[in-house]
């Protein structure tokens, strides 16, 4: 019985930091304006993103205003991805290093002015795998699949407290060579 409980507690902080690590949004993007945004990813994270305009005309095929400049970069400016006058793509990499990687989406300048809705979707770590391709045979393979995922989970979370622990240290040392030199 208390191996059952465990074992549940175990799976709902395993849901818990599955769905905090992936991102996905819906935002507007005006005619000749950017939007970036960041995520911050350790170093050999798997990392998968997909993003599409979403079509004013279902049915139709897309106007040619609709058109975005895509890409994503490192902390170093490393390009990763790059969609040059696309309405969708997707891209997938493992992070070299660890920071802020950025997506930025560029909206042609049109006249009249043309306002665009975009669906996108970043996950990296755990999030990044899908699971669902995976389970294909039945019950007992659908428990080894939770099973991997919850290995998955505890090893992300094991890498950043890991990560957490270099950067607390890197921190500290930063404060006493200050208070050494005689800062305060």
């Amino acid at each position: 019985m208390c191996g059952l409980n465990l074992g549940l507690i175990v799976i709902m902080i395993g849901l818990v930091v599955e769905t905090e690590i992936g991102e996905s949004m819906r935002f507007e993007l005006d005619s000749g304006k950017t939007k970036c945004i960041a995520e911050d990813i350790k170093a050999n994270a798997m990392t998968v993103g997909k993003y599409s305009i979403v079509n004013p005309s279902e049915g139709q095929p897309f106007p040619d205003s609709h058109k975005l400049v895509v890409r994503v970069s490192s902390p170093k400016g490393n390009n990763y991805h790059l969609g040059d006058q696309v309405d969708s793509g997707t891209f997938a990499f493992t992070a070299a290093e660890s920071g802020d990687y950025t997506t930025c989406f560029w909206a042609n300048k049109h006249k009249p002015p043309v306002k665009m809705t975009i669906e996108f979707d970043w996950r990296s770590g755990v999030a990044a795998k899908d699971w669902s391709k995976v389970a294909k045979k039945g019950q007992v393979e659908t428990m080894e699949i939770e099973l991997k995922k919850l290995y998955d989970t505890v090893s992300a979370i094991h890498e950043e407290m890991f990560y957490l622990r270099e950067r607390y240290e890197t921190t500290m040392a930063k404060q006493r060579n200050k208070f050494k030199n005689g800062y305060s």
